[in-house]
């Protein structure tokens, strides 16, 4: 008989019809500002959506309208066929945020045993797994506490693995990581969404990570410049890398583009 957690498992293995997310008129008002202005979007299923753009362009305030912790959101925010926050997609979401959300008195593995017993079941070998999924196997009996930032960070994701999770919010992940880590849990990545079926959006303001998604939501000033395969956004902009494709669709929403880099937008 399977426990809770194993349950889990084998009911994420089919992603569902239909968009993970879907978003319509996406609003978020904080203080008087806003900062996510009417966005429309979809992420698919089983694959990886980047959001990209600069620091305080409202990435984290998207994230977290999609989890369901974000305050003042208006609009509409379907997430797996349900609104955004529902109780019923704690457990087929993971969210894994800049800062690490793990016990520093606690181990690494014995974080990961808590969470899964959390989430239903003590499971050891899926505890074991995510821990080598994230390149954590060496350091599973060392206290978080003694850490370094980015060995956090993966203590953070493993335990948003637990469970199968059919939609991973990742913010800013590869932060603090070296060029192998960044490999490494950019392959996991697109095992994750080839193998399981899952959908993750992935935030980063870094654009060489551009090339490893799927898909692209380029924001700017809280709002979204454009979505499209990384390939579709350099036709579009007529650039030969995502990096100046975003930088020539600020300038297409601002208006100052040349007649003719107008015309090769279009």
């Amino acid at each position: 008989m399977m426990n809770k957690l194993e349950d889990a498992v084998e009911r994420n293995r089919d992603p569902g019809p239909g968009p993970a997310v879907h978003a319509r008129e996406l609003t978020v008002v904080r203080g008087g500002r806003t900062v996510l202005g009417a966005l429309e979007f979809t992420i698919p299923r089983g694959r990886i959506t980047g959001l990209l753009g600069p620091s305080g362009c409202g990435k984290s305030t998207l994230m977290r309208a999609v989890v369901g912790t974000q305050a003042a959101v208006t609009g509409t925010l379907d997430v797996l066929g349900l609104p955004a926050g529902h109780r019923e997609l704690r457990p087929r979401v993971g969210y894994v945020t800049q800062a690490a959300s793990v016990y520093r008195d606690l181990t690494v593995r014995q974080n990961l045993a808590y969470f899964a017993a959390v989430l239903g079941g003590d499971a050891p070998d899926h505890v074991e797994r995510v821990i080598a999924d994230v390149g954590l196997a060496s350091h599973a009996t060392a206290l978080a506490g003694n850490l370094s930032g980015g060995q956090l960070g993966r203590v953070s994701l493993a335990v948003a693995l637990l469970g199968t999770p059919e939609l991973l919010v990742l913010d800013e992940p590869t932060v603090g990581l070296d060029p192998v880590l960044r490999r490494d849990l950019w392959e996991l990545f697109r095992r994750l969404a080839a193998e399981q079926g899952a959908a993750l959006l992935v935030s980063s303001h870094v654009m060489d990570e551009a090339e490893r998604c799927d898909e692209l939501l380029l924001m700017r000033d809280g709002r979204v410049l454009a979505q499209g395969a990384p390939a579709e956004l350099r036709a579009r902009t007529g650039a030969s890398t995502v990096e100046q494709a975003f930088l020539r669709l600020v300038d297409e929403a601002a208006g100052t583009l040349p007649h003719q880099a107008e015309e090769a937008v279009r």
